[in-house]
């Protein structure tokens, strides 16, 4: 700062009340930095937010407001938000078989007074604090709510090990073990919480995680209580025509990163996420830092190795679109374009089999793109399918019999079920 910059704002300042007003410590959260950010990552301000308009308060008003841009930067930060921001608690659910012993780690907020479970599962390369910032908007909108949000086998901070301990497992991402993983877990959570029954269930699955659920849903080894199921962004026939191009995609990956701020970067620069918040709280899960990196220059390595799970591929999708439309339970479809429907749903869709909605300014990661937006879809979708809401109608008989007692007492005549005492009768 100049020595004449310096002179002005200590003149300013000298003028001002010995109390400042009060203003946010803490900057609204932008639910997508399209509006603001260019696909380089160049902030750009937009013509309706008049940045540079002249205030038409008092200068003193204009002051604060810099020196609160100065001291509170707004969320183009790269810094890390921590997961207790989202969730009031995480536990680590230990499952063993004849091979494995398996520590399952998943992201909790508990339902309270007869509210809903939300089961989250992430797609592939992703973790469970992919659905953060939707699960803090669900909140937000049904606070008795509840959100379980896991880390599936190899990914997060889930980990997979032989019985001895030794040394990992064989890799075994196949849609029958991640379903009963999915089961699992929420079976043991109901444990481990001391629920009698478990709450009515809301199943949410994003990509991979989207095959996933449905999977659970048809098979129906949760039973009664899954009320509904929302796929997000994923349908068999886009699905299997992306897989041929996968391999490139992830050629075109940087394997290797000097910090987490610059993995959080690539992600928004590249919108891979769209939406900064997001990325800050669940770009970090995606990342570990080597002990002994090849590179130290780049010592943060992706957690999740997408090339190795190319031997599952198809099974995840394959059937995908007959099972979403067979399986019992509300269902909606939450695309980023309608250009990814495939034939089946299609015709589904025009059958009013299942409820569609469309984000198109939301990338593939919609549910951290447009957050706010997919919390609110959630909440009515469950909302719609509220079996204690349902208010059922009287039985027709009952209301015959109610309509002729009614019409009976008006004219003074005989009740239709018999007469009174006292009644003459004729033969």
């Amino acid at each position: 700062m100049s020595e004449l910059q310096k002179s002005f704002a200590k003149a300013k300042l000298a003028k001002l009340p010995p109390e400042a007003p009060p203003f946010s410590m803490h900057p609204p959260r932008d639910e997508d930095d399209s509006e603001s950010a260019s696909s380089t990552g160049t902030v750009v301000p937009s013509p309706s937010r008049q940045l540079f308009a002249r205030s038409r308060g008092s200068t003193c008003g204009v002051i604060f407001r810099l020196l609160a841009i100065l001291t509170h930067p707004r969320s183009n930060s790269v810094e890390t938000l921590n997961w207790t921001d989202f969730f009031t608690q995480e536990l680590f659910l230990i499952q063993e078989t004849d091979s494995a012993r398996i520590t399952h780690h998943v992201y909790l907020t508990p339902p309270t007074n007869s509210g809903p479970l939300f089961v989250m599962h992430h797609g592939a390369g992703s973790s469970g604090l992919s659905f953060a910032t939707c699960a803090e908007e669900i909140r937000k909108i049904l606070p008795k709510a509840g959100i379980l949000s896991i880390d599936a086998r190899d990914h997060g901070q889930t980990s997979t090990y032989t019985e001895t301990g030794e040394g990992k497992v064989e890799l075994d991402l196949s849609l029958e073990t991640l379903n009963r993983d999915l089961v699992f877990i929420v079976r043991e959570t109901q444990s481990k919480m001391g629920w009698e029954s478990l709450p009515d269930i809301v199943l949410v699955g994003h990509s991979l995680g989207g095959a996933v659920i449905t999977d659970v849903a048809k098979k129906g080894e949760l039973g009664p209580k899954v009320l509904a199921y929302a796929v997000l962004d994923v349908v068999e026939g886009s699905a299997m025509d992306a897989l041929q191009s996968m391999e490139k995609y992830l050629s075109t990956r940087p394997t290797r990163f000097p910090s987490l701020a610059s993995g959080i970067e690539w992600h928004t620069r590249s919108r891979t996420i769209r939406n900064r918040t997001s990325a800050r709280v669940s770009v970090p899960s995606l990342l570990y830092e080597e002990a002994a990196p090849t590179d130290p220059s780049k010592p943060w390595v992706w957690r999740t190795n997408l090339a190795e799970t190319k031997p599952f591929w198809e099974n995840w999708f394959i059937g995908l679109s007959k099972k979403f439309l067979e399986a019992r339970g509300g269902k909606l479809l939450l695309l980023a374009g309608t250009d990814r429907l495939d034939k089946e749903l299609m015709i589904g869709q025009m059958q009013g089999k299942y409820q569609l909605q469309v984000f198109p300014e939301a990338g593939h990661f919609v549910q951290e793109d447009q957050p706010v937006k997919t919390a609110q879809v959630l909440v009515d979708f469950y909302k719609r399918n509220d079996r204690s809401a349902l208010v059922l109608p009287p039985k027709v008989a009952d209301m015959q019999a109610s309509a002729a007692m009614k019409q009976g007492a008006e004219a003074g005549a005989v009740p239709p079920f018999g007469r009174g005492q006292g009644s003459s009768h004729k033969p």
